[in-house]
């Protein structure tokens, strides 16, 4: 079980749906990808990777819509039944784990000003008005997830490929 301070607790805009991150994330992105930005209506989208598992629905109904995406695998965005307000999403960037890393629209966190971006992707189509701090981590496209997530995250998905057989 986690501990408390892993615990993040969030909910949509019109408080029907409530649900609660049981451990820290396995990386935050703030990915700058023009199909991000057409779907947030905004400069970026920021979403914290985490198990499926480790995210715990506690009130309200969601309802999932795939919307495309520019590579053509689309996106599923789990959204309030009621105010429609996007909660987490399911990308193709988890590839065949798709189903089972959800991407937390940190937004949507009580506390999301306590989950910074671990790294910024796509910086290639970046809006040039956005200034990223000269130390974050930071690149054109994708990156290497071994080379780039953190030990434990990197194990993390090696035990969710075994539990789930997939392998990317």
């Amino acid at each position: 079980m986690a501990n408390s301070s892993q615990i993040r607790n969030g909910g949509c805009t019109c408080g029907q749906v409530r649900y609660q991150m049981t451990s820290e994330p396995l990386i935050v992105h703030c990915c700058h990808c023009h199909g991000c930005q057409q779907n947030s209506g905004s400069a970026f989208a920021l979403n914290a990777m985490i198990e499926a598992d480790r995210v715990k629905l506690l009130s309200g109904e969601i309802e999932e819509i795939t919307v495309p995406t520019p590579g053509g695998t689309g996106q599923d965005i789990a959204r309030c039944a009621r105010c429609k307000v996007a909660v987490w999403s399911n990308y193709n960037l988890g590839g065949p784990l798709r189903k089972h890393i959800h991407f937390i629209r940190v937004g949507t966190l009580d506390l999301s000003d306590q989950m910074p971006p671990d790294v910024h992707i796509y910086t290639c189509s970046k809006q040039p008005w956005v200034n990223l701090p000269k130390d974050a981590a930071q690149f054109d496209e994708i990156y290497n997830f071994d080379a780039t997530w953190t030990k434990e995250a990197v194990e993390r998905r090696a035990k969710l490929q075994e539990e789930t057989g997939i392998k990317t």
